[in-house]
């Protein structure tokens, strides 16, 4: 059964990864490739949940990669197939031959294989892989058009914040191996001895908090709205912000065996709701609240986990995946034909598309909470959890709850609403609008809006008991009657009074909405807390090094220069001296050669000139008459005489 699970990561990752490299090349069998390899991936994964396999492989020395699909990830595994596999098919028709759609499909399908992976991990190292591959290809994805540079600034902006999040993680893996935890299996990550158990602990929960939106990485949720709808609705919904949840879900066991994690993250999940509940409510871009109330819907599953809520937190998880995905197609679907995304121009949308109209108030009432819908049992189930572990927690999570009904029907409102009169004023806004919904954008819709309909039953009291046996929470607390009715009141009594104040001007400080609208000023907080610090830091170290270390340096190479230069200088003098002997070497040399040529050579060639004048002159005397030689003999004869006489 092995080979269910490695086909399961596998087939998207592997077929992801050949697209995503054809590109353009592969441009008109892209979406029918791509939806066919989600469809076999659905496949597995409903095979996957039926027969749980699991499996391991060496990865390091000691360590080893393990995947299972146990009670939580087989809920899991079949949510992120099948939204990824409803996307895919939506976005099938919303981009042309003329976008790189090899590079979207592929992209998308590594995405979901990632987020796959990091499901069924059993192992930090594992897990930590497939963050990195999620990271990185929601940086991809968010920044698609990446010759529009306010999208790439968004994705740089998004990926930067999850990223510094993320280091939680590589904190927690080394204090894990200095624990002693070598497998870095996550089962055994709760019994690391203090401290490293409590570093573990928060590396996993920073971690987690950055990657899900909550407080204070939330604002990176707003700048990936510059990504297109189809990566919007599959970020947004089962995948990437839900990692971060479902792994505080799945190391629960980890945050109790601390102590202050569990209320940390608790609180942390409850004021999210809340604060970005309110967030969303001041929106009047349609993406922007969807991003702010995801980040808010997170909140009740983050809530889950710290309040022990395990099957609370999922059945939320589930059900807000189908919700939000159908929510953000619809709006993607509007964003196409109209060319705009901003709430007031969107005035009876819901009344031209009547398709795309009722799938969106289907999402839009399942987001508000209202029942019977799926939302509304599921947060119940959380409220319940939420109860059980404080009296504040519940309170401030029913509040959220009915901030969630405003926010949702508020979106509701707008697009609902009669036609103005000059609807074409205010299209167009975002691009050119087709006027047109694409072919490929009824079914998934359909299929998510039901499923956004009708998954409340996992809360109903014999599903839900069976859920709970199923991830292991068993005494997980169930609402209480007063709290179903105190709910379903809250929610209609949030929606009635949210639809008959929509159309009047909010009677709240202008400044108020602004640093609502704004969300919370949480980029420039984090530009002013973190980024200017961290650049002011970069750049006095820029300047030590050129002026204190490179500055060292070159006076080194200044005296190495100045050495040079007087050894430079000795060593002219030396090869003057040198010249000077040579010149006085050369001098004398011709001295010689004069000396030579005028005195040694001159007396040699004297000698031979006198010699050679006594031959001659030996040679003329030797005439070979007999009376001239007697005449020589005489006055030899007579100089011999001269000369005794003389010398005597």
């Amino acid at each position: 059964m092995s080979a269910v699970i490695w086909l399961l990561i596998s087939l998207p990752l592997g077929a992801g990864a050949v697209l995503g490299v054809t590109g353009t090349r592969c441009n008109r069998l892209a979406p029918a490739l791509g939806v066919a390899v989600a469809v076999a991936t659905l496949g597995v994964a409903v095979a996957a949940s039926v027969t749980r396999p699991q499996s391991s492989a060496p990865l390091f020395a000691g360590m080893r990669a393990g995947l299972a699909v146990d009670g939580l990830s087989a809920f899991m595994v079949v949510t992120v197939a099948a939204v990824t596999t409803a996307v895919l098919a939506f976005a099938a028709g919303e981009f042309g031959p003329d976008e790189n759609r090899g590079r979207l499909f592929g992209l998308m399908l590594v995405f979901s294989g990632a987020m796959l992976v990091t499901v069924t991990a059993t192992t930090l190292p594992l897990l930590l892989m497939a963050w990195e591959v999620m990271g990185a290809t929601s940086w991809a994805l968010i920044g698609y058009w990446w010759r529009r540079p306010e999208r790439v600034r968004a994705a740089d902006t998004a990926f930067l914040t999850t990223r510094t999040a993320d280091l939680g993680l590589y904190l927690a893996a080394g204090a894990a191996v200095a624990g002693g935890a070598g497998s870095l299996d996550l089962r055994a990550l709760p019994d690391a001895p203090s401290p490293w158990l409590h570093v573990i602990t928060g590396g996993v929960v920073v971690a987690a908090l950055g990657k899900s939106a909550q407080l204070p990485f939330s604002f990176w949720l707003s700048r990936a709205m510059q990504g297109p709808s189809p990566v919007s609705a599959l970020l947004h919904s089962a995948t990437m912000v839900a990692a971060g949840a479902y792994l505080l879900l799945r190391l629960h066991p980890l945050l109790a065996a601390t102590g202050w994690a569990g209320p940390l993250v608790a609180w942390t999940g409850a004021v999210t709701a809340l604060f970005l509940g309110v967030v969303a409510v001041a929106q009047r871009d349609l993406k922007q609240l969807l991003a702010a109330s995801t980040s808010s819907q997170l909140g009740f599953m983050v809530l889950a986990a710290g309040s022990g809520g395990i099957a609370a937190g999922t059945t939320q998880l589930v059900a807000h995946a189908a919700t939000k995905s159908g929510l953000f197609l619809a709006a993607g679907a509007w964003l196409t034909a109209l060319g705009t995304k901003h709430l007031p121009a969107l005035r009876g949308a819901a009344r031209t598309y009547r398709l795309l109209g009722t799938a969106f108030t289907v999402g839009a009432l399942t987001l508000a909470g209202l029942p019977p819908l799926s939302l509304w049992a599921a947060k119940d189930e959380v409220l319940a959890s939420a109860y059980a572990e404080s009296t504040g927690l519940y309170a401030v999570g029913l509040a959220a709850a009915a901030v969630a009904a405003v926010y949702s029907i508020k979106a509701l409102w707008y697009v609902t609403q009669p036609l103005p009169d000059d609807p074409e004023a205010g299209y167009d806004t975002e691009r050119d609008g087709t006027r047109r919904t694409a072919r490929t954008t009824p079914a998934p819709l359909l299929v998510l809006t039901f499923a956004a309909a009708v998954l409340g039953v996992l809360a109903l009291p014999g599903p839900a008991s069976w859920l709970k046996r199923l991830v292991g929470a068993p005494d997980e607390p169930s609402p209480k009657p007063w709290e179903v009715g105190l709910s379903v009141g809250v929610a209609f009594a949030a929606a009635g009074l949210a639809w008959w104040w929509a159309s009047r001007p909010a009677p709240v400080p202008r400044p108020a909405v602004r640093w609502a609208r704004g969300w919370l000023h949480l980029e420039r907080a984090a530009h002013t807390v973190v980024v200017r610090p961290v650049l002011g830091l970069a750049r006095a170290l820029a300047v030590f090094d050129d002026r204190v270390v490179d500055g060292a340096v070159r006076q080194v190479a200044r005296g190495g220069l100045a050495t040079a230069r007087i050894a430079g200088r000795v060593d002219d003098g030396i090869d003057a001296a040198v010249r000077q002997t040579a010149r006085g070497g050369l001098a004398g040399a011709r001295l010689a050669g004069r000396v030579d040529d005028g005195g040694i050579d001159a007396a040699v060639d004297a000698v031979a000139a006198g010699a050679r004048g006594l031959g001659r002159g030996a040679r003329r005397p030797q005439t070979g008459q007999l009376h001239q030689y007697y005449a020589q003999a005489a006055l030899g004869f007579a100089v011999l005489v001269l000369i005794v006489l003389l010398v005597r």
